[in-house]
């Protein structure tokens, strides 16, 4: 946003800057320093000596002569000779130095240099640099240190203002003028739109509200799983009611210092109230609005820095009237752990749940996400939405780039369908691996993936079966992929119980053909597994359990290890139920596959030979006529 400022006609000189006050100084250290430094290393610098042995060149040039004089400090002698000489492969030097050894006998070497006039000298071995080179050098860079010091705290004002920063707002405020996202970037959670069109309506026209005595929600919560664009609709409503958008994330309020956080509560709300109307963002709210209570044995759950910070923004929001003209909007994944003091009337009062796009929903993403794309004919976003269920705004949005990419690899102009089939096989059944497996390990795969299918395509109420591969992606040696013609919101006990024998289908193929079983069916157990599990002990179709919640619902346990609200007898009785579940699963995958082996063996025939089916060549290589309506992959 651009604010016009007015300027007078003949403005006034600025005056000088802090640094060149006081830069002078620290200039004229800098130059003594090097000054120093530079005659220091010129007065100590030595002309160029070649180095000799003391026994035999020494006393040999001595005997004949050939020294002039010498200088000692100790142990160690510089000299002259008489005529330049050479010492093995140096350069002819009338300059010297040599080292007396310890055990020479210092009497002889004084009378054999009488004996031939050579001039010795001598110098203590306590003489060093002049006086006030030393003192340059010995206070010279701690003044010149403090003297930074001073500088910096002049030009920060004070040291209380140095540490005062800490506990300042770090949001990111986002103008009106800039970069706006409205309702329009926003699609497929028009409910979660719909809600916040109130909010949007206040910011606009509070008047209208308060003539009528109504007061608009303090705080608004956004609940949903991540990637669902709870941020995205925030900034949105910013860019509805066109006002300043103040963005932190939760976990940049809590430091290591104690109070900081509360701090830049303080701060990030006074910046916004003096922007008013405007809007406040906390993302990842549990960061720090867990609740400050387990509810076990009273034990606390929480640091002191992270409650204060809390109690900090409940004491904010409430301080809150309809005047000020400031919402709170915060986003999390789990709603269930905030602390109830948060969620409370007069705060966090209004709810949003941003729930999973159904299909059209996906459509109306796929279509912004693609304005700057240029797309190919046989591109139809309508049915690429449909085999996408269960993928949220981000996910839709990763699909498009990485068609995007594939296609700018490829050397297309435009984004073609195959683009986006590869793409959607690339993030939802995982990217190819160059493996080499041996024809055992692959024939055995193609029946594993065959098994799968077979069941899928044979057994009431499972999903039909888009796609067959024994291409090895991820960590998997081969993938099938099932998918509804629709999204599903629910599902039955005969639909649950056919999931559970489709991942049985791969290892009881292994057991009908080859009599043996392997470590590839790890992750089909796992899943099945936990359908099992949830169906005995969460959703009551066990007759032997009933309908009782035996198990916490996901996230949902006690803090606690060993604290349990049911018996060690119920938790056997549900280990022994969900035994029986998958046995009895087992058999009749089992028998189906024993009883359709032709079926199995073409379609394991069927892949080895092309690696990669598709739904309507899958059910021909089966010789499966109930094929349902083909959708693209």
């Amino acid at each position: 946003m651009i604010r016009r400022v007015s300027t007078p006609q003949q403005p006034a000189r600025p005056p000088a800057p802090r640094w060149a006050r006081f830069g002078w100084w620290f200039v004229w250290i800098a130059i003594l320093l090097g000054a120093n430094y530079w005659l220091g290393s010129r007065a100590t610098q030595a002309p160029a000596r070649v180095r000799v042995p003391y026994s035999p060149f020494f006393l040999q040039q001595v005997q004949a002569g050939r020294v002039a004089s010498i200088t000692s400090r100790g142990t160690a002698v510089q000299g002259t000779f008489t005529e330049p000489l050479r010492y093995g492969k140096s350069k002819p030097a009338r300059k010297f130095e040599t080292e007396i050894p310890a055990f020479a006998d210092t009497n002889a070497l004084s009378t054999l240099l009488q004996k031939h006039a050579v001039v010795v000298n001598a110098v203590p071995l306590d003489t060093g640099a002049p006086w006030w080179e030393n003192l340059l050098l010995g206070f010279g860079p701690t003044i010149l240190f403090i003297g930074l010091i001073f500088f910096a705290m002049r030009r920060a004002g004070s040291m209380q203002n140095i540490l005062g920063s800490f506990g300042r707002s770090r949001a990111r405020l986002y103008e009106p003028s800039g970069d706006r996202v409205t309702f329009k970037d926003v699609a497929g959670i028009d409910e979660a739109k719909q809600e916040l069109s109130e909010v949007v309506d206040f910011l606009r026209d509070p008047d209208k509200y308060r003539r009528l005595g109504a007061r608009i929600p303090h705080g608004v919560l956004l609940s949903g799983p991540p990637g669902t664009g709870k941020t995205l609709l925030a900034r949105a409503v910013a860019g509805e009611a066109n006002v300043p958008f103040f963005s932190m994330a939760a976990s940049e309020f809590v430091e290591a210092i104690v109070g900081v956080g509360a701090s830049r509560v303080r701060d990030l709300f006074s910046n916004a109230k003096n922007a008013a109307p405007a809007i406040i963002f906390i993302d990842e709210l549990d960061a720090i609005g867990r609740s400050r209570t387990s509810g076990v044995a009273g034990f606390s759950g929480g640091n002191d820095e992270r409650e204060q910070t809390l109690n900090q923004i409940l004491t904010e929001m409430d301080g809150f009237d309809s005047s000020t003209g400031v919402i709170v909007i915060a986003a999390t994944n789990r709603p269930d752990v905030l602390d109830q003091a948060l969620l409370r009337p007069g705060r966090f009062d209004r709810r949003v749940a941003v729930q999973p796009p159904d299909r059209n929903g996906r459509e109306a993403i796929l279509h912004v996400h693609t304005r700057s794309v240029p797309l190919g004919s046989d591109v139809d976003l309508g049915a690429i939405a449909s085999t996408t269920p269960g993928m949220v705004g981000a996910d839709l949005a990763n699909l498009v780039n990485e068609a995007a990419l594939l296609a700018a690899r490829r050397g297309h102009d435009k984004v073609e369908l195959a683009d986006f089939t590869d793409a959607l096989e690339r993030i939802v059944l995982g990217a190819e691996r160059q493996v080499m497996m041996t024809p055992a390990d692959k024939r055995r795969t193609a029946y594993h993936e065959a098994g799968h299918a077979v069941v899928g395509m044979l057994t009431p109420g499972a999903d039909p079966v888009r796609k067959i591969s024994i291409i090895p992606r991820g960590l998997a040696l081969g993938v099938t992929f099932s998918a509804p013609d629709a999204d599903r919101f629910n599902y039955s006990q005969q639909e649950l119980l056919a999931k559970i024998k489709v991942a049985l289908g791969g290892r009881a193929a292994e057991e009908v053909v080859f009599g043996d079983l392997t470590t590839g069916a790890e992750s089909d157990i796992q899943q099945l597994t936990q359908i099992a599990r949830q169906m005995v002990g969460r959703w009551g179709m066990s007759s032997t359990i009933g309908t009782v919640a035996v198990l916490p619902a996901d996230g949902q346990g006690p803090l606690l290890p060993g604290v349990s609200e049911v018996s060690e007898e119920t938790h056997q009785l549900v280990d022994d139920e969900v035994r029986r579940v998958v046995a009895a699963a087992h058999d009749e995958v089992v028998d189906l596959l024993r009883e359709n082996r032709e079926k199995l063996d073409g379609l394991a025939e069927a892949l080895l030979d092309h690696e990669t089916l598709d739904q309507a060549d899958a059910y021909r290589a089966a010789g499966i006529d109930a094929v349902p309506a083909p959708v693209p992959v």
